[in-house]
């Protein structure tokens, strides 16, 4: 079973939200609005935050720009992990990504299956590693973001979670780039 290490200090992560979006901006942005407020709340860092519309070439530099930034650890994204057209960002992280996190996908279907059902089977969620850089896409609900947050990064992210937690690990994300 998984739990908090009240003997270890908490590492805050530089964490980047990106709302993929033809028609949000800042004050329509619930989803985003959802992360900023649980990133804060856990004590971590809002390192960025931007709406890109859905077209798969912005959405991939613009997560290849933060992949490069030495001030973002994390980058999560909402809106266009569906399955219309115009649903281009899984596509754009798989770009971008070195190693894809599978199980991520799967374990945000099983809390979604908690939630609503069947209806959890039109999310393509996905979650990967580029540059030493954690990627999460999530679909564009705010009950879905608080989901994902809530029940699996809420913990992944937090360095005190046991038995294991993506930031012990994340010193050594590009560790094959640095061999000789």
């Amino acid at each position: 079973m998984s739990r908090i290490d009240e003997s270890k200090d908490f590492i805050p992560v530089r964490i980047a939200v990106l709302t993929v979006s033809d028609s949000r901006d800042m004050a329509s942005d619930r989803s985003g609005d959802t992360l900023v407020e649980r990133i804060e709340t856990a004590g971590h860092i809002l390192a960025d935050r931007m709406i890109v519309r859905d077209e798969r070439d912005q959405v991939a530099e613009q997560l290849r720009e933060w992949i490069a930034h030495p001030g973002v650890d994390v980058v999560i994204s909402t809106g266009g992990t569906g399955l219309t057209g115009r649903d281009v960002t899984v596509e754009a992280h798989r770009d971008v990504y070195e190693k894809e996190i599978d199980a991520f996908g799967t374990v945000f279907t099983m809390v979604s299956m908690q939630k609503i059902g069947t209806s959890a089977v039109q999310s393509r969620a996905t979650g990967g590693v580029a540059g030493g850089t954690y990627l999460f896409a999530l679909p564009g609900s705010p009950g879905a973001c608080k989901d994902a947050w809530d029940e699996i990064l809420k913990y992944q992210l937090d360095y005190r979670h046991r038995p294991c937690n993506f930031v012990e690990i994340m010193p050594r994300l590009d560790e094959h780039q640095r061999r000789k």
